[in-house]
């Protein structure tokens, strides 16, 4: 697990833009933090770096928004799911297992259906603007997109 500190909203999205030109069809990105930690932000500037022009907005009465970049893009926001069935409903496996890149955020409520492969994002807000943002890859590849990301800050 690496500690990246962002001291401004333009450094977090350096950070998410970075990464989004690092992900591949198949990933699982897992955002989890508190309310107004930074995870909506991180995920548009995820977004842009996977090639998405639209505006990417939170999915929280939806669940998940999909969007066309160089790969589909599934944006799930689990805040507000009452159980796994929810999920089931929505046919969740097609997209972790998908030709996508997934960017679930609160994804700590849905733990136990989470692939074994993903890249795991903690973000906490330590002052006005600044973030601490800890990513912890479960995989070579993940563990090389953070260790990249570390160069970058």
């Amino acid at each position: 697990m690496i500690k990246l500190t962002s001291h401004d909203p333009q450094e977090t999205d350096q950070i998410g833009y970075k990464l989004g030109t690092m992900l591949q069809e198949g990933d699982v990105v897992c955002l989890t933090g508190d309310l107004g930690a930074g995870k909506t932000t991180l995920t548009q500037a995820i977004a842009r770096g996977l090639g998405v022009k639209e505006d990417v907005t939170s999915p929280t009465f939806a669940l998940i928004h999909e969007y066309r970049g160089r790969v589909p893009v599934y944006h799930f926001d689990v805040y507000r799911i009452g159980n796994i069935e929810e999920l089931e409903d929505l046919g969740y496996e097609e997209y972790f297992y998908g030709q996508g890149v997934c960017i679930i955020e609160w994804a700590s409520q849905i733990r136990e259906v989470i692939p074994k492969e993903h890249l795991w994002i903690y973000i906490q807000r330590t002052e006005e603007d600044h973030r601490e943002i800890r990513l912890e890859g479960t995989t070579a590849r993940f563990h090389g997109i953070v260790e990249e990301l570390n160069h970058l800050c």
